[in-house]
């Protein structure tokens, strides 16, 4: 128990210029706790990424001297309510048995929750090579698949009881200051007077104070570590939606359209009407359509630079090597983003990314133009499969949304799991789904579009043991050889069926494993591997020029001799002349158009950049802005934004 002798019976009114001897200072005693905290984690994360910092005077200069700024920002947020507290509670009010009590109680919750903070950092940064942004405000959300994802993958129970056992211990060694203050209230007049210098600071911070200050540098790690964590979290927070047409560059929305509507014409295309905003045209192939079952196989995380066949040399990716020398081999296919949403709404609907949100996340997402329709239209039967719960990331109200039946976790017997973790089943378990669908759907007589979402690749990396030499839990490299695994076992059982013959199997990614690097937008980063695989129907070949992850589906759609109407943004680039190539690569706010070795970003604030970008280590040279391609990259993703907004897209 807390004895009343602990406190000054009768102090005199401390000096208002001595923070650390009044009621307000254990307020600045949190400010100096967040701010050596925020230091050492900033220290630590400096260490961890040092073979990818430029260790420059102007760097370290930033990444401590901003990054103390925003410190001591993100302190103006974190004492705000522990502010109030102390400006409510009156000398007398403090020297009640039951007020102390709850005093050390709430330090102690603000310093274990600043512990718990920087340990999460740590992870995050192990995960994604940045302070906390869009993807932890997701996190947030949804709450029930993180935190099994942190359970499997970390030991939380020990780290918890590790960070009480170092709270008590910050307590109890501060024990005589949060005494001292506790005990020496000020009345109420400088009370206010405090608090009234606080909330203008905190209105400053709020107004004035954004997250672009610490975007000095060329080399993003170096930016990310001149942030602060929990500021960079709110910050995404705030900026969850962006409308392109108030962050972005713009153009006149009919000098957009006209010069879209010349951009996404090709010779087997001609719109449908003179509408100057719409992007509607009739695609005419020629020859007998071939209504032959497609497999989309979209594989969670797999970056081109694990495959044997892009150089890897670590022999984890063998079936797909093999496969891809008897496939149609793309090798420089680019995804849109950086998350599975992105990579959905790419491969479904056919549009560049829009800024923050997957369009797959939005509200008013209904009814759009996708592939599940125009596979519906031509007498097929479409289909998400996936080995989670379909209500994460609102895939599963998407795609059923949008002309596919969603067959999800909850279609698997439990006797029929092998293993299974916080993200979904085991891609073999999956696959085995996924058969079972296919056929069904076949032997009600209709051909059948079935895409397949795999979830193995990923945190915490388990899957079943035995299966490779790689056990579980272990690595990356591990999942990626079990994904393989379970493709491998899925083609080969295929093999055994009569539809076999007549299946186009199509395998990509979704994005890549990570997407940190030294630029804002590195290429490499974003290379992914399309394999088009079908004996007897596709010719094994390479297909070496630049294509973004929207072409794929009119380009399967082409190789089916399909004629169809559509809204896709897409090019088919077997029809596509030769040098109007280009992709599309983003995070939630920079917009990246990539042409002609040429990369252009779009950001907030109608910033626009151009770069020559090095497709091997990801790195990039600032260059003049090229005003041609900044227009047609303000074109493509003011045209795109615009359409959806619009609900042009349905």
């Amino acid at each position: 128990m807390i004895k009343s002798a602990d406190y000054p019976v009768n102090p005199k009114r401390p000096s208002t210029n001595k923070p650390y001897e009044h009621s307000f200072g254990l307020a600045a005693l949190l400010i100096t706790i967040l701010v050596i905290l925020s230091m050492l984690t900033r220290i630590a994360l400096l260490i961890k990424s040092a073979s990818a910092v430029d260790f420059t005077f102007i760097n370290l200069f930033g990444i401590f001297g901003i990054g103390l700024f925003y410190d001591l920002v993100n302190a103006v947020y974190f004492i705000l309510p522990f502010m109030v507290y102390i400006w409510l509670m009156s000398d007398k009010a403090l020297k009640k048995n039951w007020q102390r009590i709850l005093l050390y109680g709430i330090f102690s919750f603000f310093i274990f929750g600043l512990l718990f903070n920087t340990v999460s950092e740590w992870f995050f940064w192990d995960e994604f090579s940045a302070r906390f942004n869009f993807i932890a405000v997701d996190y947030l959300v949804y709450t029930n698949e993180v935190i099994g994802n942190i359970r499997q993958s970390y030991p939380v129970e020990l780290i918890i009881i590790f960070l009480v056992l170092v709270t008590a211990g910050f307590v109890y060694f501060l024990k005589p200051l949060i005494r001292k203050a506790a005990g020496s209230a000020l009345t109420f007049k400088s009370r206010s007077i405090w608090m009234l210098g606080y909330l203008l600071i905190l209105a400053a911070s709020f107004f004035l104070v954004s997250n672009k200050t610490r975007q000095f540098s060329e080399n993003t790690y170096v930016n990310e570590l001149a942030g602060n964590g929990l500021y960079e979290l709110f910050a995404a927070y705030r900026n969850n939606e962006l409308d392109y047409a108030q962050f972005y560059q713009k153009i006149p929305d009919a000098e957009a359209f006209k010069t879209i509507r010349e951009k996404i014409k090709t010779p087997e295309s001609h719109f449908v009407d003179n509408n100057p905003f719409s992007i509607e045209r009739k695609i005419i192939n020629p020859g007998i359509e071939k209504k032959m079952n497609v497999v989309l196989i979209s594989v969670e995380s797999l970056s081109a630079d694990f495959l044997g066949i892009f150089g890897n040399t670590q022999k984890i990716t063998p079936n797909l090597d093999s496969l891809a020398t008897h496939s149609l081999l793309f090798t420089h296919l680019y995804a849109t983003g950086t998350r599975t949403v992105r990579g959905l709404e790419a491969l479904s609907v056919g549009t560049p990314p829009t800024p923050g949100q997957s369009i797959v996340r939005r509200p008013k997402n209904e009814g759009l133009f996708s592939m599940g329709r125009v596979f519906k239209e031509k007498g097929y039967e479409s289909k998400f499969i996936y080995g989670g719960y379909g209500y994460f990331d609102n895939m599963g109200y998407f795609f059923k949304n949008n002309d596919y039946e969603v067959v999800d976790r909850k279609a698997i017997a439990k006797k029929d799991i092998d293993y299974e973790n916080i993200w979904g089943v085991a891609d073999e378990n999956l696959f085995t789904l996924a058969t079972r669908e296919i056929e069904k759907t076949i032997k009600a007589g209709k051909p059948v579009f079935a895409h397949i979402m795999t979830t193995s690749n990923h945190r915490p990396f388990t899957y079943p043991n035995g299966r490779i030499d790689i056990p579980s839990h272990t690595s990356r490299e591990g999942a990626v050889k079990y994904t393989d695994y379970a493709i491998g076992r899925f083609i080969k059982e295929a093999k055994t069926k009569p539809w076999f013959k007549n299946t186009l199997f199509v395998i990509v990614a979704d994005h890549c494993a990570s997407s940190a690097g030294k630029a804002d937008l590195p290429v490499n980063k974003y290379l992914i591997p399309l394999l088009i695989y079908s004996p007897g129907n596709i010719q094994p070949a390479k297909m070496e020029r630049l294509m973004s992850q929207i072409d794929l589906g009119p380009t399967i759609l082409g190789l089916l001799n399909f004629s169809y109407t559509s809204k896709f943004f897409g090019y088919d680039i077997f029809k596509l002349e030769e040098g109007r190539e280009r992709a599309f690569i983003s995070t939630y706010q920079s917009l990246g158009y990539l042409r002609k070795d040429t990369l252009i970003i779009l950001k907030p604030q109608r910033i626009a950049e151009s770069f020559l970008p090095d497709f091997k280590d990801g790195t990039a040279k600032e260059t003049p802005v090229n005003k041609s391609l900044t227009k047609e990259a303000i074109t493509w993703y003011q045209t795109a934004s615009f359409q959806f907004k619009n609900k042009l897209m349905k």
